[in-house]
């Protein structure tokens, strides 16, 4: 992610990622040069921010926008909406017997000792579920006819209520969907200005609980997003970009904004997902076959386990835990999201005081406003980046490149005040020690996240990411037991950077559950091939024709009687060629993989089939390559890219220590140096411990070895 200072070319294409602090905007030009920009993120309404960013990466770069060919887009909007309940009023339409689906859920408690647990809130009140005639077998047969005549008096008391949308999620409708198509069509008449989303479209999967959650997180968020594209597509045509606009989704794949509008949910993850994308992309570009991506911003951080150039992709998770790091406290979503761990802490994660008298930081954040206080904002409390700024880590005048200055007085009076103060000590040890328990608790969340894969993160090496990712990576690694991280350029906007780097895709998916020795192949290949066709139709209405276009098989298997299922990629030329015997053996494998052991006398049976049709992968690597300038350093001592040195608090000694600082811009390829260090860049500043030795690769990259001499990582 090397910025260049040759000439621009048309066409281009710009990524836009909006974070909890900042917004963060990368272009790309037809020879693959990049250019990157970096405003706060405007949470009243999250399109000025983008409008502001693609207006000053135009204006700052001397480009036109008739020239701009797509902007890609990733948003927090929707589980923003999620997690703080701000989506529109809801109704849900389910089978007679099943109203308080969303009450009972999966009947277990998240926490068992917990005497005073609190449970999950559905999104849709009691008062809002409404209940209708008809019944549909397992297998898809009609048990009991659907029955309308009780829909008109359902609709005008939803319309009483003021429901801005609809629901519907009826028992089997994955086996069966006519009668959900027919109660959608009938609400089109009835409640023509009321929004519908109906499960066997969103999520045509088993689990009553989680298909019925699914569907009403969908339509608890859509009338807000389709209000908020509408608005920023309006913007964009008004800066003079007449393109369409194309957005990211969870699972690292892009699709036009009609599709997204149809199914927000599929977006929920979506800027996470693009730092994923950026992440595989700069491992292949230093040749890396197991990477941690260590995504850290302003709000949040997240870690995601990368082999051989994929990430793994899952469809079972929370969004709005209550707990976050107890499973069930949330609210269970069914869609396709790339499989990563997200922590509390980000650069602007609030530190406190707890009940047992030690520090505790986050999961709230102070966001962009007001903001720590070090922004000068009128932020209050002491934040994770104020502490940063008062070890030494950042430099008040040279934050987003001298831009916005930041108020060292501020940071130190916050600390003191909330957290030295209490526990009788300086502020510089309250600052390291909000400093050092955050990067505990990344560094174990990472470490679990990896074992319950029953892989170890040792084993891997980091590409740091984020506006704070950069600084606390070489921590983080130290107590994971990690020695090489790659620090690219422009880490601060990866994930808007990985938006440009992930190709337009959708994943189908279609329940039907049948052990394989009863499948038959021809139903299958239908049911397959309906899928693909559905795919290549969706892409075709953003100019991709099916030549262009590729998909992907795959099945949800387990042995028959178990609760969980495990994914296997099918090949559709051995499918053909040894239909059962294909399925079997690619299931065992898949599960020996996973758990050392198969089940040889236990039959094996199919949950669902998914079908992933992707366009063409853009050539933004090999543009990379080809566009590497070589320009090797005639002193590789990097003593010429020192701009200064400042006292920077080094975590060995526990002392402040004369650091120099480096500009990240002035590193050549060749260039090595030893910490400790502090190189700064734009968008992000890298913090280089002690006894780490650092050298400049190729395509700019830092490559860091670390050496810990005391062996107790993290000390």
């Amino acid at each position: 992610m090397s910025q260049t200072l040759k000439p621009l070319l048309a066409p281009f294409r710009i990524g836009v990622d909006i974070g909890g602090t900042f917004t963060d905007l990368v272009m790309v030009d037809a020879k693959g040069q990049l250019r990157n920009e970096k405003v706060l993120t405007t949470p009243q309404d999250p399109s000025v921010g983008v409008l502001t960013g693609i207006k000053l990466i135009l204006e700052n770069n001397e480009v036109q926008a008739s020239d701009v060919q797509n902007v890609i887009h990733g948003t927090t909007l929707v589980a923003n909406a999620l997690i703080e309940r701000k989506g529109v009023r809801t109704a849900l339409i389910t089978t007679a017997g099943f109203r308080d689906v969303l009450q009972i859920g999966r009947e277990w408690r998240y926490d068992i000792y917990d005497l005073f647990l609190t449970p999950v809130e559905p999104l849709v009140p009691r008062s809002l579920c409404f209940e209708i005639k008809e019944r549909v077998g397992h297998d898809g047969s009609v048990v009991t006819a659907l029955d309308l005549s009780t829909l008109p008096q359902i609709a005008q008391a939803i319309k009483d209520a003021q429901v801005d949308a609809v629901a519907v999620c009826l028992l089997h409708s994955f086996q069966f969907p006519e009668h959900e198509i027919q109660i959608k069509q009938a609400l089109a008449t009835l409640l023509p200005d009321v929004a519908v989303c109906i499960s066997s479209e969103v999520m045509p999967e088993i689990g009553e609980y989680e298909r019925t959650a699914t569907t009403v997180c969908n339509a608890y968020v859509q009338p807000l997003f389709k209000k908020y594209i509408s608005a920023l597509m309006a913007g964009i045509k008004q800066l003079g970009i007449d393109q369409d606009l194309y957005l990211m989704q969870s699972d690292g794949g892009t699709v036009h904004f009609n599709t997204a509008i149809e199914y927000p949910i599929r977006l929920v993850q979506s800027g996470p997902a693009g730092g994923v994308q950026a992440t595989s992309l700069i491992g292949q570009m230093a040749d890396l076959t197991q990477i941690l991506c260590f995504d850290m911003g302003g709000t949040t951080a997240k870690a995601c386990l990368i082999d051989d150039g994929k990430s793994a992709v899952t469809t079972d998770f929370e969004v709005a835990r209550l707990q976050r790091f107890k499973k069930g406290s949330g609210i269970p979503l069914k869609v396709p999201s790339i499989d990563m761990i997200e922590i509390g802490s980000g650069g602007g994660s609030i530190s406190r005081i707890n009940s047992l008298g030690l520090i505790q930081v986050g999961p709230d954040s102070s966001s962009a406003v007001p903001g720590p206080a070090c922004y000068g904002q009128g932020g209050q409390d002491a934040t994770v980046t104020d502490a940063d700024l008062v070890l030494g880590y950042l430099d008040a005048n040279s934050f987003l490149g001298g831009s916005m200055t930041l108020d060292l007085a501020a940071a130190r009076d916050c600390i003191h005040k909330q957290i030295a103060t209490h526990l009788e000590v300086t502020v510089t040890e309250a600052a390291f020690g909000i400093h050092e328990t955050v990067n505990e608790t990344m560094a174990q969340a990472a470490s679990i996240h990896a074992l319950e894969k029953g892989l170890k993160a040792s084993s891997y090496a980091m590409i740091p990411i984020g506006g704070a990712g950069p600084v606390h990576a070489c921590h983080v690694a130290l107590k994971l037991g990690i020695e090489r991280l790659v620090m690219p350029m422009g880490a601060g906007v990866a994930s808007a950077f990985g938006f440009l780097a992930s190709p337009m895709s959708f994943q189908f998916v279609q329940a039907s559950v049948s052990p394989v020795l009863q499948l038959e192949e021809q139903s299958v290949e239908q049911l397959i091939d309906g899928l693909k066709q559905k795919g290549l139709a969706m892409l075709a209405e953003s100019g991709l024709a099916a030549a262009l276009c590729t998909s992907h098989v795959s099945a949800a298997m387990r042995y028959v009687g178990q609760g969980y299922e495990v994914e296997v990629p099918v090949s559709m030329g051995r499918l053909k060629l040894s239909f059962k015997q294909h399925l079997s053996e690619e299931f065992n494998r898949c599960y020996q993989n996973l758990y050392g052991r198969i089940e040889a006398d236990t039959p094996a049976e199919v949950v669902s089939w998914r079908v992933v049709v992707q366009g063409p992968l853009p050539k933004l690597l090999e543009q990379l390559k080809a566009n590497l300038i070589h320009t090797e350093a005639s002193d590789t001592s990097a003593a010429a890219a020192i701009k200064n040195r400042r006292e920077v608090f080094c975590v060995f000694s526990k002392d402040f220590v004369s650091t120099p600082v480096y500009d990240r811009y002035a590193l050549k390829t060749g260039m090595h140096f030893e910490g400790p260090a502090i190189v700064e860049e734009r968008e992000s500043t890298v913090v280089v411990p002690k006894y780490a030795r650092v050298e400049i690769d190729q395509h700019h990259n830092m490559l860091i070895q670390l050496v810990d001499p005391t062996a107790q990582t993290g000390h």
